[in-house]
């Protein structure tokens, strides 16, 4: 249709009418603003969040092959093999232990003996004071009867009486040893050995995690990578609404400009007559409906892109948070990571080696008494063995006094006999209570080293190794926890807030549908053919096309009417120049 065959069909449309359509551009291109500034914002919150989140992770196994993490794991293995050797000791010890209850018990039995056969020799004594005292006379001398077995009587009573005590006393301390270490037993049980095999398998747990830790950094860092070309490729989608925006106002501007024109007005320092408004009506109209058709197809596919990236950033940043949890760990409800175990199981073997080292100090008290009891029961040893030459000596001069007495001295003679025999059972019980007493000596003492030796010192060296070794896992432990706090609180942000962004799309249809509606209204206005502009008319185009800041506009420009009419273009902004424009607008 020509416009001259439209005008006889239809009235030209008056300047009202023309101003009428234009709060239909307005609209949607306010919602455009509106819209895409708090995707836009949505989007830069979310990127910068992402971004920390991802460049904390990529610096976590850096973290793990520390030589912080190095060095505190190999503390723990030591502290395993330290732990299995003092095990085998005090399981030496033990032995020891249990041997030294046994011979001291065994004691009982003659030093019982020594205490019978020094009361059996007081009766003898009272028995000798008797006999004596009816046979004697003048000349005779029986002191070995009246006075020396009563002195060697008392003399020996006193002694096994000291002698008793102190092996009751060493009995006494014996069995609380004993006691003191099945108490120790029965806290501690397979503890060392038990400590030993569970750190090796934390160990194994966090060399597995670290070698995840490596395995995935190429996987994280991929995903980094693919989330930075779409956090770019969700920038440059975003552009589509500031170029929408910008081309629906100057199909506003062009609008306006022809209504100013039906108005009489000059534009761009011309004026048309009113045989040229229709002229003017079909050019400007045409070429309007041409950039709104246009912008309304570039709008809804780039749109499209930009839902597209958003949700694809979305699922990136899960993918992010889902593998990071995996492999560091609080991947489920309450979960740890092998790291953290580790350190809350070797915070507990630093306990159970603090208990461990109070147990010993114990047995180190209780093995210095064993230890003291023995040397002093040792130490009565000499009198023993005094009585026993003393009860020789009195029983041979009882038997020479007997034979001068002859026939008198029948009866002193029996006391005499019951006196050697009471020497010979001394001896008997002597020896065999000097020789448990001297192996228990010996036991006490290999006791007494166990207890304050090396193995009792290494349990303290081993609770200060795990203390420090505590220290420094926790230095990396934190790191982790800090990386996890950040995953756990700004995740499901990034998540929501980019899904959002891309649900912000989801209305976009009414955009496009305002301007397919207005694409109608204005079309109707429109010719299937354009004459040739007058020169006041080139002018006014001249003027609209200075105004635009895309090559689309200029190109579809000049496909209605040529190149001739094509005005010098604007400055266009490198490529490098709009880089840092987004870069300044994003990050």
């Amino acid at each position: 249709m020509t416009a001259l065959a439209r005008q006889t069909q239809t009235a030209l449309p008056t300047a009202s009418d023309l101003r009428a359509l234009v709060p239909g551009i307005v609209e949607p291109r306010e919602r455009i603003e509106t819209t895409f500034v708090a995707v836009g914002d949505r989007l830069t919150k979310g990127a910068a969040m992402l971004n920390r989140i991802t460049r904390i992770f990529e610096a976590l196994p850096q973290s793990l092959e520390s030589p912080e993490l190095h060095e505190a794991s190999a503390r723990l293995a030591a502290i395993g093999t330290e732990s299995q050797a003092i095990a085998a000791v005090f399981a030496t010890e033990q032995a020891d232990l249990a041997r030294l209850v046994s011979v001291v018990a065994a004691a009982d039995h003659p030093i019982s003996d020594l205490r019978r056969t020094v009361k059996m020799m007081g009766i003898v004594a009272i028995n000798a004071r008797v006999v004596a005292a009816g046979i004697v006379g003048d000349g005779d001398d029986f002191e070995v009867f009246t006075t020396d077995i009563a002195k060697l009587s008392e003399s020996a009573s006193r002694t096994i009486q000291e002698f008793s005590t102190v092996y009751r006393q060493l009995t006494d301390e014996v069995r609380r040893a004993a006691e003191q270490r099945a108490h120790f037993e029965a806290a501690h049980a397979d503890t060392l050995s038990g400590l030993a095999a569970s750190m090796d398998g934390s160990l194994e747990a966090v060399t597995r995690q670290r070698q995840a830790s490596v395995d995935g950094s190429a996987e994280t860092g991929r995903v980094s990578r693919q989330i930075g070309g779409r956090i770019a490729s969700a920038v440059m989608a975003l552009q589509v609404g500031d170029a929408t925006r910008q081309r629906l106002e100057h199909v506003e501007t062009a609008l306006e400009t022809l209504a100013n024109l039906f108005d009489g007005n000059s534009v761009a320092g011309a004026n048309l007559s009113s045989e040229e408004h229709d002229a003017a009506l079909a050019a400007i109209t045409s070429l309007q409906a041409a950039q709104l058709a246009s912008a309304a197809e570039a709008f809804t596919g780039d749109v499209a892109d930009a839902a597209n990236a958003l949700s694809d950033l979305a699922t990136d940043a899960r993918t992010i948070m889902v593998r990071s949890r995996d492999i560091y760990g609080q991947g489920k409800a309450g979960a740890q990571s092998p790291l953290a175990a580790l350190s809350d199981q070797l915070r507990h073997a630093a306990e159970v080696l603090r208990d461990c080292e109070t147990e010993r100090g114990k047995l180190e008290i209780v093995a210095g008494a064993v230890q003291a009891t023995v040397q002093s029961l040792l130490g009565h040893v000499e009198a023993v063995q005094e009585i026993e030459a003393n009860m020789r000596l009195v029983s041979l001069n009882a038997a020479v006094k007997c034979a001068q007495l002859g026939p008198r001295g029948t009866a002193l003679n029996v006391i005499a006999s019951q006196l050697r025999e009471l020497t010979g059972e001394t001896v008997a019980a002597a020896e065999t209570a000097m020789s448990g007493l001297h192996e228990a000596a010996g036991l006490a003492q290999s006791f007494g080293a166990a207890a304050s030796g090396d193995a009792a010192g290494q349990v303290g060296q081993l609770e200060q190794e795990a203390t420090a070794a505590l220290g420094l896992l926790e230095t990396v432990d934190q790191t982790l926890a800090e990386a996890l706090g950040v995953l756990n609180l700004d995740g499901p942000k990034v998540v929501n807030l980019l899904g959002e962004a891309a649900s912000s799309f989801a209305d976009q249809s009414a955009i496009s549908e305002a301007m397919a509606d207005m694409h109608v209204l204005i079309v109707q206005y429109s010719a299937d053919h354009i004459d040739p502009p007058s020169e006041a008319l080139a002018a006014v185009l001249s003027a609209l096309r200075t105004k635009y800041t895309m090559d689309a506009e200029r190109r579809i420009h000049e496909q209605l009417f040529g190149k001739d009419l094509t005005a010098p273009p604007p400055v266009i902004a490198s490529e490098a120049s709009a880089e840092a424009d987004l870069d300044d607008l994003f990050f």
